[in-house]
């Protein structure tokens, strides 16, 4: 084989750490954090989907459509979980609990079209915060 024949290979390999287990079940998690539709929730219902005073957002909106987050399975200390699994898997190193979390090594194991959904539900959960528009860890969430 060639030079030109290895480079032409290595173009079409895939990193074979995304189909690690936890790196695959961070991609169904994601994919399932969010349901069809707007939120139902009492007070979504009550204040006719105004979220001017909650904490964390509801209902976002994926390629045109409506959706809205699963709370049973989306709590910060969930999302934490799945993702430090997911992290350690693919970077072989701990998720860092403190300061700047790097969103390009997220990207880097999630499937492209689940990527506007990872800010979102770290927002939402409470897992990160955004300061200055870059998204740093929560100790509470880290708790």
């Amino acid at each position: 084989m060639d030079t030109d024949e290895k480079m032409t290979g290595d173009l079409f390999e895939v990193d074979k750490r995304l189909s690690l287990k936890p790196v695959v079940d961070f991609n169904a998690y994601l994919r399932s954090a969010f349901g069809d539709g707007l939120c139902t929730c009492i007070r979504c219902i009550a204040s006719k989907g105004d979220e001017s005073g909650y904490a964390y957002q509801h209902n976002f909106t994926f390629d045109g459509k409506p959706a809205h987050r699963r709370f049973a399975s989306t709590a910060g200390s969930d999302v934490l979980a799945m993702l430090k699994k997911a992290w350690l898997s693919y970077a072989k190193a701990e998720l860092p609990l403190s300061g700047v979390l790097v969103l390009d090594t997220v990207k880097a194991f999630v499937e492209p079209q689940l990527h506007n959904r990872i800010a979102p539900l770290f927002l939402a959960s409470g897992l990160v915060k955004d300061l200055e528009g870059q998204l740093h860890m929560q100790p509470q969430a880290a708790a």
